[in-house]
C-alpha cells in the first residue's frame, strides 16, 4: 500500500519526486492558481495564459522543467468547475472534484515512465468559502483518498507486474491549509478500503468461508476488534436453515461459517450497539438455478458486503471511535451438486419462519434472514440500528447502475443519516419504496413466504423478504450490487471490487459520534 505523508514545504529539484498542482477551471481562480504555481515552477507562456490547460475535470498536463530548483516532472490536474450554490450537496460535489483530480494526477504520474518514488500534490488554499466547501481537513483526506485509491491495482498474482508504478509515497503540501487530523484519518480509511477491495478481488479458491474468517480474525487482533467464528456444527445447532440450505452443495469442501465482530470503543456514546451485517457468499454459481457462464467469474465478489463490514471494523477500531459496534457476517458458497438445495424445497429460518425456495440463485436473502434473526435473539433489548450490505439483486443494477446504492428500510432517522453520509463521501444512496403492496409478490401456497417475487421490482421484493426477519428493529438494507462490482473504472476505483460501503459507514459512524459529543 502507498505510504501517505504531509510536507511543510515543497521539495527541491530531484529525480525522486513528481510534483502535481490541482487547478480549478474558473477563469479567475485558474489564473490565480497558475500565477502562484509559476512563482514556484516556471510555466510556459501558453500554459500561464490558459491556452494549453483549461483546468477541466480530470484534465492533466505533464511538463518537464530543470529550472526553478524544483522536480523535473510537473503535473497540472484539473479540478473542474466547482458548484457555486451554498448547499450541503454542493459541498460534497466540490470535495469529489478534489478526489477525482488527485486520482488523475496520480495516474498521470504513474504513467510518466519516471524513476520517481514520491508524488507530491500541492493542494491550493483560498478557493471558495466555507459554505461551499468542506473543512480543510476533509479536503486533504479527500485528496489522499483519490490519489492512493486511484493507484490501486489487484496484481498480487501477476508474475510480471507490467505497468506497475514505481511510486511508493504520496505526500501532500497543504498550501494555506490546516491539516488537522487528516493524515491519520486518510491512512486508516485508505488501508481499510484497500483491505475490503483485496478481499473482494481475491479468487474464490483463496477466499472461501474459512479463509475469510481467518483473515478477518487476524486483522481484528492487529486492529483491535474481537471476532467470534461459528462452524457448521454451531450453525446447525442454532437452526440457521437459510445458511445450511445455501451451503448444502458446497459444504463437503468449503463448509459455511458465521462470524460475529465486536468493537467497543473508549467511553462509547451508545448504550445499545449499532449492528452492521454483510452478505458473505464467497462464490455464487446460482446453485441448481445455475447462472449463465458469461461473467460468472465476477461472483467471487458476491461477498463484497462482508468485505465492507470487515473494512469498516478495521477503520473504526484504528480510529478508536467511541462507539459500540457489532458485525454479523454469514459466509458460504452457493454451488450445485447432488446435495444442493433444489427449487421447491422448503426450509426453516432460525426464527421459525418457513421459506419456499423458488429460486436457488436468490440465496443472499436466505443467509441474511438467519443473520437478522440472530441479531433479534441476541439483543432482546434492542439495538440502535441494523444496516445490512449485500450484492443482492441484478434488478438494482438495472435500476441504478454503478453510481448509486439502493437503500430501503424501516427507520427514517437511519435512512436520513445514511443519505447524509453518502453525500459526504460520494458513496451515494438512493431510497426505494417498501410499500406493503409489494408483499403479496412473495406469497407462497406451501410456506410462510417464498424467496423470489418474479420479475417485478426485484430489488424491492428482496428487501420486503428481509423486512420479515428484521422485525421491529430500526433496519436499513443497502443493495450494493451495482456499486460494489464495477463494470467500468471510476476515477479512483478500477474495474472489479470497489470496496464500497467502508467510507460510507465510517462517515455514518463518525457523524453519530460527533452528534452525541456535540
Amino acid at each position: 500500500m502507498m505510504r501517505l505523508d504531509l510536507l511543510r514545504s515543497l521539495p527541491g529539484r530531484t529525480d525522486n519526486a513528481v510534483l502535481a498542482f490541482l487547478v480549478p477551471k474558473d477563469d479567475r481562480q485558474r489564473a490565480l492558481a497558475l500565477r502562484r504555481i509559476h512563482e514556484v515552477v516556471p510555466l510556459p507562456a501558453p500554459v500561464r495564459r490558459g491556452k494549453d490547460f483549461e483546468g477541466k475535470e480530470e484534465e492533466t498536463l505533464l511538463l518537464y522543467t530543470d529550472r526553478g530548483g524544483r522536480p523535473q516532472r510537473i503535473i497540472l490536474a484539473g479540478l473542474g468547475e466547482f458548484a457555486k450554490r451554498s448547499e450541503p450537496s454542493n459541498r460534497s460535489i466540490n470535495l469529489e472534484r478534489f478526489r477525482a483530480a488527485s486520482a488523475a494526477a496520480a495516474k498521470r504520474a504513474a504513467q510518466a515512465n519516471s524513476t520517481a518514488k514520491t508524488l507530491v500534490i500541492s493542494v491550493p488554499g483560498g478557493i471558495g468559502g466555507k459554505e461551499k466547501f468542506p473543512s480543510s481537513e476533509e479536503i486533504l483526506v479527500g485528496v489522499f483518498e483519490g490519489a492512493a485509491l486511484g493507484l490501486y491495482r489487484f496484481d498480487r498474482y501477476l508474475s510480471e507486474k507490467k505497468g506497475k508504478t514505481k511510486l511508493t509515497t504520496i505526500a501532500l503540501h497543504p498550501d494555506g491549509f490546516d491539516p488537522g487530523n487528516a493524515l491519520k484519518r486518510a491512512r486508516v480509511i485508505v488501508s481499510s478500503v484497500t483491505f475490503a477491495r483485496d478481499l473482494a478481488n481475491a479468487p474464490a479458491n483463496e477466499v472461501y468461508p474459512a479463509s475469510f474468517a481467518y483473515r478477518v480474525k487476524k486483522t481484528g487482533r492487529k486492529s483491535g476488534f474481537r471476532v467470534t467464528v461459528f462452524d457448521e456444527k454451531k450453525i446447525s445447532t442454532l437452526g440457521m436453515g437459510g445458511i445450511l440450505a445455501v451451503s448444502a452443495g458446497a459444504r463437503e469442501w468449503h463448509p459455511p461459517r458465521f462470524i460475529i465482530l465486536e468493537y467497543r470503543g473508549p467511553r462509547p456514546v451508545n448504550e445499545k450497539p449499532v449492528v452492521i451485517v454483510g452478505k458473505g457468499v464467497t462464490f455464487d454459481s446460482g446453485g441448481i438455478s445455475l447462472k449463465p457462464s458469461a461473467n460468472m467469474a465476477e461472483m467471487k465478489m458476491d461477498m463484497s458486503g462482508a468485505a465492507a463490514v470487515a473494512g469498516t471494523f478495521k477503520a473504526a477500531a484504528e480510529l478508536r471511535l467511541p462507539i459500540h459496534l457489532v458485525g454479523v457476517v454469514p459466509l458460504t458458497e452457493n454451488m450445485p451438486g447432488g446435495s444442493a438445495t433444489k427449487p421447491g424445497d422448503i426450509i426453516r429460518i432460525s426464527d421459525g419462519q418457513t421459506v419456499e425456495v423458488d429460486n436457488t440463485d436468490a440465496e443472499g436473502r436466505l443467509i441474511l434472514a438467519d443473520a437478522l434473526s440472530y441479531i433479534r435473539k441476541r439483543y432482546p433489548r434492542g439495538v440502535e440500528a441494523v444496516i445490512d450490505l449485500a450484492t443482492l439483486t441484478g434488478a438494482c443494477v438495472v435500476a441504478l447502475g454503478q453510481y448509486a446504492t439502493g437503500m430501503l428500510g424501516t427507520n427514517r432517522k437511519v435512512l436520513d443519516e445514511l443519505k447524509k453520509a453518502g453525500e459526504e463521501t460520494y458513496e451515494r444512496v438512493w431510497e426505494l419504496p417498501l410499500y406493503k403492496e409489494y408483499d403479496h409478490l412473495l406469497k407462497s401456497d406451501v410456506a410462510d413466504v417464498k424467496n423470489a417475487g418474479g420479475r417485478w421490482a426485484g430489488a424491492i421484493t428482496a428487501a420486503c423478504f428481509l423486512k420479515k426477519f428484521a422485525g421491529n428493529m430500526p433496519w436499513v438494507h443497502l443493495d450494493i450490487a451495482g456499486t460494489a462490482i464495477l463494470e467500468e473504472a471510476a476515477p479512483y476505483a478500477p474495474k472489479g471490487g470497489s470496496g464500497v460501503g467502508v467510507r460510507l459507514l465510517v462517515q455514518y459512524l463518525q457523524n453519530r459520534v460527533g452528534r452525541k459529543n456535540a
